[in-house]
This record gives C-alpha cells, sequence and structure tokens, in this order.
C-alpha cells in the first residue's frame, strides 16, 4: 500500500475512533442527563407544594365534602391550554400530574381525577416518604414501552411536626423524550459533520505530505546519475536539477540531500578519474619501462634507436594525456562563460585550421572551409578549442588524399570527414571520457578525451553536438545557443 494511502487511512482511523467515542459518550449521558435534570425539577416541585398543601392538609380541607384552597387551584390547571417555546421545543400541554396521600397512602388528591381512594401505601416512593426517607421511582404505564415510563418523586407534607401525608409530583418521560431525540439528532449530525471534516483535512494534509515526499523522491531520481551524464548521448544531458523549495523538516532533509549529493559527486568525480587515469597510464608506462629495461643492455644501433624512439613516444602519449586531463578538469570547474566580446565562428575555425595545417599536409588531407559566417556571445578561445579538437579527430581517422570540410551555417558548424566512420551502436558512447574507437590503420588511438572536451564546451554554451555516419566518413554538428539561451 502506497505511503498516501497509509497516512489516509490511519489519519482517518484516529478521527474516526475518536469521533465515534466521543458520540458514544455523548448520546449514552444524554438522556441519563435529561432525567437527572426532570427529576431535581420534580423534587423542588414537590416540596414547594408539599409546604403549600400543609394547611389544607391540617384542616381536614382533601375530604369530597371540603374545598380547600390547593385542590381548588389544581384540580384543573392541566386544562389550560399554553404556548411555550423551550430553546427550538415547542410545548402545549401541561403533563405534570399531583397527588396528595394521607398518612396510611390513601390518595385524597389526584389533579387528574383518577385514583382518589387509592391506596399508594406500597410504592416505593410513597412508602419511603413516610418514613422520612427520599422517595422517587420510574414505573412503566405500559409493562413493555419504555417509552410510557413515568417519573415520580414524594415530599412529605408537615402537619404539627409530624408528617400527616406525602405529595407526589410525577411526570411522563415522554414529554422530555422530544427534548432527548433533538438533542440525539443534533449530536448525531455534529459528529457526522466532524468525521466529514476529519476525512477532508486528512485528505488535504495526506495530499501536502504525498506532494512534498514525491518531489524529494523525484529530485533524489534525478541527481542519482553521473553529474555529467556521462553514460548518455552528449546532445541529451539535462540541466542540473535545482533543490526543491519545501518547509520545515522537508526542506531540511532536501538540502541534506543536496550537500550529500554534492559530497558523493565529488567522490565519485574523483574515483572516476583515478580509475580511468590509472587505466590509461599502464599501457605507456609499461611501455616506456620495458624499452628502457632493453635500452640498460648493449643492443644494434637500430634497435636502439626503436626503442629510443618508443620511449619518446610513449612520453609524448603521457604528455598529451595529462594536458587534456588538465585542461578537462578547468572545463567541468568552469561554471559560466566569458562574453564580453562576441564571437565569429568563421574566425575560429579559420584559427583551427590554421594550426593544424601542417598535420593536415603531412597526412595528404585538404582541409576545406565554406558557407556564412554568425557572430554570437561565444567564448572564442573554447569555440576554437572545440573545432581544434574535431578537425584532430577527423585527420586521424580519414585515409590520405581525402578532404575535411567545415561548412558554416547560422549558430552551426559541421565537420565531416570522409573515412570510414563509426559503428552505428558506438554512437552513443562517442564523448564519454576514455572512450576511443580504433584507427583504420590498426593503431591505437587518442586518449577519448577530445570529445569529452567538447561536450563540456559545449554544455557550457548551452548548445549541443550531434554526431552521424555519412557513409562513407562521419559529420559532428555543433549548433550554438543564441544569446538569451546561452546557460551560466
Amino acid at each position: 500500500m502506497r505511503l498516501g494511502l497509509r497516512l489516509f487511512f490511519a489519519f482517518f482511523l484516529i478521527n474516526g475512533l475518536a469521533a465515534f467515542f466521543v458520540l458514544r459518550v455523548f448520546m449514552v449521558e444524554v438522556k441519563p442527563s435529561v432525567r437527572k435534570v426532570t427529576e431535581d425539577t420534580l423534587v423542588e416541585t414537590a416540596y414547594a407544594l408539599a409546604a403549600l398543601a400543609s394547611a389544607d392538609l391540617a384542616q381536614n380541607r382533601f375530604q369530597p365534602n371540603q374545598s380547600g384552597t390547593f385542590a381548588t387551584q389544581l384540580s384543573n390547571y392541566t386544562q389550560k391550554p399554553i404556548q411555550a417555546w423551550i430553546w427550538d421545543a415547542r410545548k402545549t400541554t401541561l403533563d405534570m400530574r399531583i397527588t396528595v396521600t394521607d398518612a396510611q397512602g390513601i390518595v385524597l388528591f389526584d389533579s387528574q381525577g383518577k385514583d382518589q381512594g387509592t391506596d399508594y401505601s406500597r410504592w416505593r416512593d410513597v412508602y419511603l416518604t413516610l418514613r422520612s426517607e427520599y422517595g422517587a421511582r420510574t414505573t412503566r404505564a405500559v409493562k413493555e414501552d419504555e417509552s410510557s415510563s413515568v417519573m415520580y418523586v414524594s415530599a412529605p407534607i408537615m402537619v404539627n411536626g409530624q408528617i400527616g401525608g406525602v405529595l407526589t409530583a410525577s411526570k411522563p418521560s415522554s414529554s422530555v423524550q422530544k427534548i432527548v431525540d433533538s438533542a440525539e439528532q443534533k449530536i448525531l449530525r455534529g459528529g457526522l459533520l466532524f468525521v466529514l471534516l476529519s476525512a477532508g483535512v486528512g485528505c488535504a494534509v495526506t495530499w501536502w505530505f504525498v506532494v512534498h515526499v514525491r518531489r524529494l523522491r523525484n529530485y533524489a531520481q534525478q541527481v542519482q546519475a553521473p553529474t555529467l551524464n556521462e553514460s548518455a548521448h552528449p546532445a541529451q544531458m539535462p540541466q542540473p536539477v535545482a533543490v526543491p523549495n519545501m518547509p520545515g523538516e522537508l526542506g531540511e532533509l532536501a538540502q541534506a540531500m543536496d550537500t550529500m549529493r554534492k559530497r558523493l559527486e565529488g567522490r565519485d568525480y574523483i574515483e572516476g578519474y583515478v580509475r580511468a587515469l590509472t587505466h590509461e597510464l599502464k599501457s605507456p608506462v609499461a611501455a616506456i619501462r620495458g624499452a628502457g629495461e632493453l635500452l640498460q643492455d648493449d643492443l644494434p644501433t637500430p634497435d636502439r634507436i626503436m626503442f629510443a624512439t618508443q620511449v619518446v613516444d610513449q612520453s609524448l602519449r603521457l604528455q598529451n594525456l595529462i594536458d587534456q586531463l588538465l585542461q578537462l578538469s578547468r572545463l567541468e570547474q568552469r561554471q559560466q562563460l566569458d562574453k564580453t566580446h562576441s564571437c565569429s565562428l568563421m574566425e575560429c575555425a579559420q584559427e583551427a585550421m590554421h594550426a593544424l595545417h601542417g598535420t593536415a599536409q603531412q597526412h595528404g588531407i585538404a582541409l576545406q572551409l565554406k558557407g556564412a559566417d554568425s557572430h554570437g556571445p561565444w567564448e572564442a578561445g573554447l569555440v576554437t578549442l572545440a573545432v581544434s579538437n574535431l578537425v584532430q579527430n577527423a585527420l586521424d581517422f580519414s585515409p590520405e588524399d581525402r578532404v575535411i570540410t567545415l561548412a558554416l551555417s547560422p549558430h552551426r558548424i559541421t565537420i565531416s570527414d570522409q573515412g570510414p566512420g563509426v559503428p552505428d551502436a558506438m554512437l552513443a558512447r562517442l564523448g564519454e571520457r576514455f572512450f576511443t574507437t580504433p584507427r583504420p590503420n590498426g593503431e591505437r588511438s587518442g586518449t577519448g578525451l577530445g570529445l569529452s572536451i567538447v561536450t563540456r564546451i559545449m554544455h557550457l554554451h548551452g548548445g549541443s553536438m550531434a554526431i552521424r555516419n555519412l557513409h562513407p566518413g562521419l559529420a559532428v554538428t555543433l549548433d550554438f545557443a543564441p544569446e538569451n539561451q546561452v546557460t551560466s
């Protein structure tokens, strides 16, 4: 399961469980709380009415032939119409029932006129009150129907300091059930809204977190390749990856990853150079050592000249390798160009041809320049160096009595030869450090750094290098970016 889904489900589960338990507590406590409030009200009502009924009970005004003030006032109170709004609940009837019993528990007065003369002495509320204890009970009018429950609270009627009777105030649970139902509905609606809001917040937090984690993942995936992308074609080198800007600890993690990347790149860079340089140095050093050991003996003049020449050639090869490595290292450390002067592609091409004119004559190869000149904010020395390296490669691989052509076009120069070309499978590797192909005469080719230098020069200019076979021959095209596209 993906990280985002795990976070969302964990967040939703925690909030769902919290909402469930909170709602359950509220739902469980609503009805008891309402009943507690109702009972508290009935207690105060019963004791207040008991005090008012004390005088009539003392004078026996609850007898059928008597008309006491208390009985007269309460006998018809339930018939009075009312219109009352209790918060959001509407009340239209009076549901409280008042009963008065004597000291034996016989009903003397019933506000509803139902149970006068009935013996209530066995009911828990009357029984306990007559014994100076708190008397209360809840009884169902219909045994199987909980909604028919009625709450009874009794208070003693004191006559001459003695309990002369009991006043009971009762109220059906159905009269407050509407309040309970309304409260439960509000709690359920609030709970549902809470769950939905929690899900929305969970989605938002999860989305925010996953987006930033994915940015970190993409950044890590993009920077895990070598800095100069040596394994890819030079024309496909990516731009440097920017460090993602993120808040808090994620931003600190991104900066730490970038620092780690730079350290690893520097280490890989040095290790790669050491391995490649060691590999390249093995052959010439071995050849120089072998020739030197043989020169210590007495050799015929032709052999001595041959081994001495070998020492000189291998030394020149080492010198060339070191010079090119230093040159490539300096280029890789540069971050921007010197754009103070405009550069002419034709002048750079002519300077490169002039420097290699003698070598071309020795090989019997003609150098031809054609096309229209173009100018741009390029560094002339680097452009000349790139063209010189490509012309030198063309000279190394071209047969005698052939032509090397330098074709100019807007922001572009193409160097083409008439040599054997390069196998198609190897085209993508041209430009890698120390990668070389065999020369037509079977001799060992150069250091494999020439095209790497060209690749870096084009990268600094924001341009590209494209290589293709001509059958016969090979063509290398350098595309220089216009002024508004030069990278730094």
